[in-house]
């Protein structure tokens, strides 16, 4: 990924719709136009945590919250507000481990493969521990331009 690599990432929570504990990442390590690269640390105070370890099945939501931060790290490049998105589904979320081990550090990376001009996109999405691969997926979004008129039943785009 041809990256910005800095630390001028703003706070992952200043581009995600989310708050307080259901921020589920600690930072964006890498973005660029079509890719961002989250990490989270697994501690035994993590949400969801059973205090040794995090489920995998916690993954997709890894996955969802760094298309968000991606969503929301080009909006605020735009000059335009982070909005809110939904995850409509995935395909063959495969992970090769059970849990993530309180101490470990997840990379996780969102690969943009599909956006369309209404509002739906599609991302090939990995989790990776120390090199390696532990989860995989293909995550469908749909961002809405007004999500009240959304969520009201009005148009969507």
């Amino acid at each position: 990924m041809n990256a910005h690599t800095n630390n001028l990432y703003p706070p992952v929570a200043d581009l995600l719709p989310h708050s307080g504990r259901m921020v589920l990442l600690d930072r964006v390590a890498a973005a660029d136009d079509e890719n961002l690269c989250a990490e989270v640390a697994i501690r035994a105070d993590s949400a969801f945590c059973d205090g040794a370890a995090v489920g995998a099945w916690v993954g997709i939501e890894y996955m969802a919250q760094a298309i968000a931060a991606h969503a929301g790290w080009l909006a605020r490049r735009r000059g335009d507000a982070v909005r809110v998105g939904f995850l409509l589904g995935s395909r063959k979320y495969e992970a090769a481990v059970p849990a993530f081990a309180v101490g470990s550090v997840l990379q996780v990376h969102a690969h943009r493969v599909l956006q369309g001009d209404n509002g739906l996109g599609a991302f090939e999405c990995r989790i990776e521990h120390d090199g390696t691969v532990v989860a995989t997926a293909t995550v469908t979004v749909f961002q809405p331009d007004n999500v009240n008129e959304f969520l009201k039943g009005g148009t969507a785009g």
